[in-house]
């Protein structure tokens, strides 16, 4: 075990629903696995680093690596919202491994999907990445947190189905069976609607992603249009990046492919499989700077 040691690289891909790790050596390949905590750094990164920390230490014990072995060893974190230099810093100095990159979760969910060729992506799940790896750099539209962006992600869909929510309570918009099944979860009290939004984390607003998909599928207009818009925003993203019909085009996370069915079938000709996760490219981009290459 102690050669194997040597080389120990990890892979961390982090966001707002959980952290998973990949840890292993340039020999072996991935040897364990381990999940953890929430891991998105604008929402909370002293929880973020708690859990991530948490997760390798499961993952290594899984493995049957000791921690002594992390002095010599390479990891690559993929972590939403790691966005500023000064917070990739901080995570990287929280760390006991000899080489750390952390970078956001952008650049390990392309890795993973393309493994080493270049597309398109729309990832989708608590938050958004609309992105590409054309020419050989990473190049990305939006991305930056709820707060003012990830727009189509899950926390953008829970968010907005609470804002049609009041404006039905207020008279404003029509009631649906959705926006009544919605408005019950909260005993139809608009002060209890405004109490969970007021201190709801991304990945809270993102619990309610599924009844907005689901009500979508059954033929609700407003979940209908929420979902168009999202797709068009998308569309956008993918213009301004570049994308020509026919190149490939991969969709990820838990909503990714529910936005197929509303893009025009031009952005669908070159639509493929993800090679891999996002935690597959964190480890891979591990690798590859432990060799002082890329993937």
């Amino acid at each position: 075990m102690d050669e194997l040691q040597s080389n120990v690289i990890i892979g961390v891909d982090g966001g707002g629903t959980g952290c998973r790790v990949a840890i292993g050596t340039v020999e072996a390949g991935v040897l364990a696995q381990a999940e953890g905590g929430r891991a998105n750094v604008t929402t909370d990164i002293d929880c973020a680093i708690t859990n991530v920390i948490a997760a390798i230490d499961a993952a290594a014990k899984n493995a049957g690596i000791a921690p002594s072995a992390f002095a010599a060893g390479t990891a690559h974190l993929g972590l939403a919202g790691a966005i500023t230099a000064t917070q990739r810093s901080r995570i990287a100095g929280a760390l006991p491994f000899a080489q750390v990159s952390v970078t956001d979760d952008r650049a390990t969910t392309l890795a993973g999907a393309f493994a080493g060729q270049e597309g398109y992506l729309l990832a989708v799940g608590t938050g958004t990445i609309v992105a590409t790896n054309k020419g050989g750099a990473v190049r990305s539209v939006g991305g930056w947190g709820l707060q003012i962006s990830d727009q189509g992600s899950g926390a953008w869909l829970g968010r907005a189905a609470l804002e049609h929510v009041l404006l039905c309570y207020d008279g404003l918009a029509e009631w649906s069976e959705l926006s009544v099944t919605l408005f019950a979860q909260y005993g139809d009290d608009p002060s209890a609607v405004v109490g969970f939004a007021t201190t709801a984390t991304p990945s809270d607003f993102g619990t309610l992603a599924p009844a907005v998909i689901a009500g979508a599928i059954d033929g609700d207009i407003w979940a209908q249009s929420i979902l168009q818009r999202g797709a068009d925003y998308m569309a956008r993203g993918l213009t301004q990046l570049g994308f020509q019909p026919g190149d490939a085009l991969c969709f990820l996370g838990g909503l990714g492919p529910h936005y197929a069915r509303y893009l025009l079938p031009a952005y669908l000709a070159g639509k493929m499989d993800a090679k891999g996760s996002a935690l597959d490219g964190a480890f891979a981009l591990a690798r590859a700077e432990h060799q002082g290459g890329s993937i």
